[in-house]
């Protein structure tokens, strides 16, 4: 009996993938649970598993395709199951080598070690075996990848004598090839979704500049009992996840969205927190982030930034989203101007602290200040809500107790 293996739903508004590995091959007989294919959409990679025993035949799709929801990759032979696995061949010998030194085979755990589709993709385009790339952490990355397959500096040449005659301009020393490598489907979507939203929306950015100096003094003062609590440590995105909520109840528009000719109020906080991951930007959910405290806003950025890292966010992590915060600051931006995530209205820059001199009560004097944009869509958004909604951040920010008395 043959059975089809089909792509999966793959999460709201995701219909494609892309094939990017068969871990099994035609003829190869498998289990219930076996991994037999990864799959990778625009949001998270996803691995395809049998659901019973039996044997891979036909495969529809080789890697590189791009496939949508329900197509069949691959046929499962149920009936081939006990036939495969007799026809197994058995192992080579291994060959004896002069100097009577015998290569030894890499064990099972070394052939399978962790990587991410997108390190095991760059592999097979730059010719890399992965259990030869060094890495620093618990899974290969893309980078651990392309630094192996990095060129060896090339060794300098002989001088020799000056032309007598002047010759033309010489290509600058250095390593000048070119590598041509497909986008993923992630960095794809990323840059058609960043296109549309600023051809779809009206988009404008309005700054202000908040002084850190309250928040990091409380910070200072609560952080040891804070983390003996708590077991985290409190950063400053759960004081601005906050205060943007704070914001948002003040000028709802900015947490709505337009459907057609009409406005979606949502009365209720799902922020989407902007992380930085290996195959590009993803954006997690903290739903109902309204009825969460600083502790359990801070254990969910964590666990986010953790996942994103190795790969293991899921569809459901990413979904939805009323409104979103991206902390630029982190990498050392001063000053930047986010693009809005659609159908969301408003989205919140923070960017990095900095001395900075200014005039407090007629004395100039320095402070630890911080640029903040609001991105917004001025076909719902006036600007003199985006500009007071930052106000009102600002408010919260300078003076944390606000948050309390507006809870």
């Amino acid at each position: 009996m043959a059975t089809n293996i089909v792509v999966p739903e793959l999460g709201e508004s995701v219909v494609e993938a892309r094939v990017a590995k068969w871990l099994k091959q035609q003829g190869d007989s498998v289990v219930a649970g076996d991994a037999l294919v990864e799959l990778e959409t625009e949001k998270i990679d996803l691995e395809v598993s049998a659901d019973r025993a039996g044997v891979l035949g036909a495969i529809r799709h080789q890697e590189g395709a791009d496939v949508k929801v329900g197509e069949v990759l691959a046929v499962l032979d149920e009936t081939s199951a006990g036939e495969a696995v007799a026809k197994v061949p058995s192992l080579p010998t291994v060959p004896e080598v002069p100097k009577g030194d015998v290569p030894k085979v890499p064990s099972a755990a070394a052939t399978e070690r962790k990587a991410t589709p997108a390190a095991k993709n760059a592999a097979k385009v730059h010719d890399v075996k992965i259990e030869s790339v060094e890495s620093a952490g618990a899974r290969v990355t893309k980078q651990d990848v392309l630094k192996a397959s990095a060129p060896a500096a090339p060794a300098q040449l002989a001088p020799t004598l000056a032309p007598k005659a002047p010759l033309a301009p010489k290509a600058p020393a250095g390593d000048r090839s070119e590598t041509r490598e497909r986008m993923t489907k992630r960095r794809a979507t990323i840059a058609r979704r960043l296109v549309e939203a600023q051809h779809t929306a009206a988009m404008l950015t309005t700054f202000n500049e908040v002084d850190m100096s309250a928040l990091m003094a409380l910070r200072e003062r609560r952080k040891d009992a804070f983390t003996k609590k708590h077991g985290v440590s409190v950063g400053i995105a759960s004081f601005f996840v906050r205060a943007a909520i704070g914001a948002l109840k003040a000028f709802p528009q900015i947490n709505a969205e337009i459907q057609g000719d009409e406005i979606v109020y949502k009365h209720y906080y799902d922020i989407g927190m902007a992380v930085g991951a290996e195959g590009g930007l993803v954006v997690p959910v903290l739903r109902d982030a309204d009825r969460m405290g600083f502790a359990g806003i801070e254990l969910g950025i964590r666990d986010f930034a953790a996942r994103a890292k190795d790969g293991s966010l899921t569809l459901e992590d990413l979904k939805g989203g009323t409104f979103t915060i991206t902390n630029g600051g982190v990498f050392g931006s001063l000053m930047s101007t986010p693009i809005l995530n659609p159908p969301q209205v408003g989205i919140l820059g923070l960017h990095k602290i900095a001395d900075r001199a200014v005039p407090v009560n007629g004395q100039v004097v320095i402070r630890p200040m911080m640029y903040v944009a609001l991105s917004y869509d001025h076909r719902l958004v006036d600007g003199r809500e985006a500009v007071q909604f930052l106000v009102k951040i600002k408010e919260y920010i300078e003076d944390p107790a606000w948050m309390l008395l507006d809870a």
